[in-house]
């Protein structure tokens, strides 16, 4: 039975068209996935009809019958609130932050007008979807638990009143690799399950493909391959669904061609960071446990790990960005101050880029004045007009034209703001990099392209690179060693191909085994 088709769907944001002709249908228990880069039209193309977008829809969108495109806001709101589920790729955003997690599932399920659940209902809902200790989550808020969790709330959520349709946009993109996994593993059991439609987006056609039954892939609103998702994945027909294949990074790729490793930069010994425990409970919990670690010129070490595994808190320590309780630090052989005493020639040297590449950008400012901020603590001394021509060369080495100087965060993609990012860092001409999930929030398209950027900078620039990643394949690229870390130990560090090709300790091999 068809639960939701689609015809001739046309999508237009602010005078321009984003979606161009889509036709679809889903049936009961079938998973379509619509797949594409950024910019694709897949979100437009699933969220539109149902009016959660910007975005003017014209042509067909009938769920269970019922015509939602022309229809009154009354119309859509009792289809959205009975026939169908939202799983969105941000959870944290997606959940109300002041509510408790009991409330907020109870909310989802009387949207449909049913009673108010008990408490027993509620804990076997967020049970069902594989959360430990489902009673204690009632009692949480969003942002005490973690990304896994979070998503798996959202899934108890958007199921609370039974639709017939789910969808799921991005659903794990911002999550570490097993639980990406995990996540897509419970969507199709319960795909199966309930014998739900569901349309599940990507712009990772890899990732997918074990779990659709069919593929559309889409390139700037218009369908240019449809097909099962085996002959997609095997014998794809277009250039760009090649493309789109071939930039997910896998375990079997062949080496990638790594510079050669120089002197010793940084050394960390016993490296330990505490917090204090929130609400109620007493005491404090150890984020980063005694770790060592060591960085040459030109080598890339990276930091692998499940969320909460205490990587990014390490780094933020080593780089004197956040709070240390002991351990010393030593650059080329002489130990780094306290975080309140660095002084500018200390944090020159080493540099960060961030995950989510336009939060990181000073909304206000123009990428000029972005990329030039740096030179008056790093670099003082130099001129208006010296200042002018360093950023001038760096957009370039990051492959931006010099139009690019005068725009403003917002009007830059997610991977043109990565490059001035990177071209930020690198004003103050260091000689590490700290790359903290650096191409996680971009699709795989652009990802591939940032991380050819920076093995170009690799190589020209001998730079050592610190790279927090919960992706092996990704990290390979760029890395000599890998250091996998759980629970704010280093449980497994070594060579990367010698640690991918027999990891020793449970977590790596777990890591192995989702990258494959």
């Amino acid at each position: 039975m068809t639960v939701y088709a689609v015809q001739d769907l046309n999508v237009t944001i602010d005078g321009r068209q984003v979606v161009h002709g889509v036709d679809f249908e889903v049936a009961a228990g079938e998973c379509l996935a619509l797949v594409g880069a950024s910019g694709s039209g897949k979100s437009q193309t699933c969220l539109a009809p149902f009016g959660l977008t910007p975005g003017q829809a014209r042509g067909s969108a009938r769920l269970l019958g019922q015509e939602l495109i022309g229809v009154p806001e009354a119309v859509l709101r009792h289809a959205r609130a009975r026939g169908v589920g939202f799983v969105f790729q941000q959870p944290m955003t997606a959940l109300t932050p002041h509510l408790r997690i009991g409330r907020q599932l109870a909310e989802a399920w009387m949207q449909a007008g049913t009673p108010r659940p008990g408490k027993a209902q509620l804990t076997a809902a967020l049970d069902r979807v594989g959360l430990p200790r489902p009673t204690e989550l009632l009692d949480q808020y969003p942002h005490r638990l973690s990304g896994g969790q979070r998503q798996r709330v959202m899934i108890a959520a958007a199921l609370a009143h039974h639709p017939k349709l789910l969808i799921a946009d991005e659903p794990t993109t911002a999550l570490d690799a097993p639980l990406r996994a995990d996540i897509l593993a419970l969507l199709s059991q319960l795909r199966a399950e309930e014998g739900l439609a569901m349309l599940l987006v990507s712009h990772d056609l890899a990732a997918v493909g074990a779990h659709a039954d069919r593929v559309i892939v889409l390139n700037e609103g218009q369908m240019i391959e449809v097909g099962s998702a085996a002959e997609i994945l095997h014998t794809p027909k277009e250039d760009y669904t090649r493309a789109l294949i071939a930039a997910s990074p896998r375990l079997s790729d062949p080496p990638p061609h790594l510079p050669p490793i120089g002197e010793k930069l940084l050394d960390a010994k016993q490296v330990s960071v505490s917090f204090r425990r929130p609400g109620w409970r007493r005491g404090q919990f150890k984020a980063v446990d005694g770790v060592d670690l060591d960085l040459a010129q030109g080598e890339g070490l990276a930091l692998i790990g499940g969320s909460g595994s205490g990587k990014s808190t390490l780094v933020r320590a080593i780089a004197r960005l956040g709070p240390m309780q002991s351990g010393i630090v030593s650059w080329r052989g002489i130990a780094l101050p306290q975080r309140d005493r660095m002084r500018s020639e200390h944090r020159r040297h080493i540099q960060p880029v961030f995950q989510d590449p336009v939060a990181s950008l000073d909304p206000q400012w123009r990428v000029r004045d972005i990329v030039a901020e740096p030179l008056g603590h790093l670099r003082p001394g130099s001129t208006a007009s010296q200042q002018q021509s360093l950023v001038a060369a760096l957009l370039e080495e990051v492959g931006l034209s010099q139009q690019f100087a005068t725009r403003k965060p917002h009007e830059l993609s997610g991977g043109q703001a990565q490059r001035v990012a990177i071209a930020r860092a690198l004003v103050a001409d260091p000689e590490l990099l700290l790359l903290d999930e650096a191409t996680s929030a971009l699709d795989v398209l652009v990802a591939g392209r940032v991380l050819d950027l920076l093995a170009e900078l690799q190589q020209r620039r001998r730079l050592a690179i610190l790279f927090i990643s919960h992706d092996l394949a990704v990290a390979r690229r760029l890395c000599h060693r890998i250091a996998v870390m759980e629970r704010g130990r280093i449980v497994e560090q070594g060579p990367s191909e010698g640690l991918i090709a027999a990891p020793r300790h449970p977590a790596t091999r777990e890591l192995v085994a989702a990258s494959s």
